[in-house]
């Protein structure tokens, strides 16, 4: 069977991560790739980063004991890998072999944005009153070209952050709201190759852009609860949604493919939460999914699915 549509169409790899017997990934938060195309599975499981070769095979993991609840991941250009921990309220930069080299927050302290942290996803985002500095359950990370650290902090406050290289806060913006500049759970944050900055605004059903001083440029909605996004080197856009589907954009915002689920049953549904998406340097697409958190279900390897490009 083929996904998605015209010049973007996939096919998917059946039982592409192959894990040690007894291992499995609980949810799969967050998805980095390096230049050898190997796949950083940041996952909620005992061994929170799983790495994978292009065809699945385990090569390593690292992590055990650091996280307490593993969120968002993006590559920066100097071989390493950013995470985000909403359950300690950091980001952290690793070597891509696990040595810790430097985080941003304060460990175990979150901002006070009158956040109070219940069963109920809107109770929780109603109770922010106004935006704050770093961090309240940050969600996501991603490096610009110019190497500054942009870091939405979604659960807990209604924020994007921008750091410096050196991780010195160099600015914030947001608060919540459903206005253009406000936020209800900005979800992930990705840097273009011109240095805009896309939020994917999770309850607001949208995603925001804007320049590097803050400054809303544009935006578009044809989403239903964004994830991740993932823009490549042919300025396309790749986002997951956690309303069981996956979307490509244009850089200018024009749907060019789309699939989701067609199943009636759980067991059968294609995704359950996507949660975190990532594109290769062959343009095949990984999806991670959260049904564990969402949905009390293990999907075992199926946490992560691999969509093969047709050529």
């Amino acid at each position: 069977m083929t996904y998605g549509d015209a010049e973007y169409q996939y096919e998917l790899v059946d039982d592409w991560a192959k894990l040690p017997p007894g291992w499995g990934f609980r949810d799969v938060a967050g998805i980095a790739i390096d230049k050898q195309d190997r796949v950083y599975v940041l996952n909620r499981s005992e061994h929170p980063i799983i790495v994978l070769d292009r065809d699945g095979n385990f090569v390593q993991a690292w992590g055990e004991g650091f996280f307490k609840r593993a969120h968002g991941s993006c590559m920066g250009a100097d071989s390493s890998i950013y995470c985000t921990d909403d359950g300690k309220h950091i980001v952290a930069k690793f070597t891509l072999n696990g040595q810790l080299l430097k985080t941003l927050g304060t460990m175990g302290q979150a901002a006070e944005t009158g956040y109070k942290q219940s069963f109920d996803l809107w109770d929780g985002l109603r109770r922010i009153s106004h935006g704050a500095p770093p961090f309240n359950r940050p969600t996501g990370v991603s490096i610009s070209p110019r190497g500054e650290i942009y870091v939405s902090d979604g659960y807990g406050n209604a924020r994007i952050h921008k750091f410096d290289a050196d991780g010195k806060l160099l600015m914030s913006w947001g608060e919540p709201g459903g206005e253009l500049g406000q936020f209800r759970l900005p979800h992930s944050v990705r840097v273009d190759k011109r240095g805009q900055v896309w939020v994917a605004d999770r309850e607001n059903h949208r995603i925001q852009i804007f320049d590097t001083n803050g400054k809303f440029l544009k935006g578009f909605t044809d989403l239903l609860r964004p994830t991740d996004l993932f823009i490549d080197k042919e300025d396309t856009v790749y986002v997951s949604e956690l309303s069981n589907r996956v979307s490509i954009f244009t850089i200018d915002g024009k749907l060019v493919a789309r699939w989701g689920n067609t199943a009636v049953t759980k067991e059968e549904a294609l995704f359950l939460s996507p949660h975190a998406i990532a594109v290769d340097s062959h343009s095949d697409i990984y999806v991670g999914q959260v049904a564990m958190s969402t949905m009390k279900i293990d999907r075992g390897p199926r946490t992560i699915q691999k969509f093969s490009r047709i050529e």
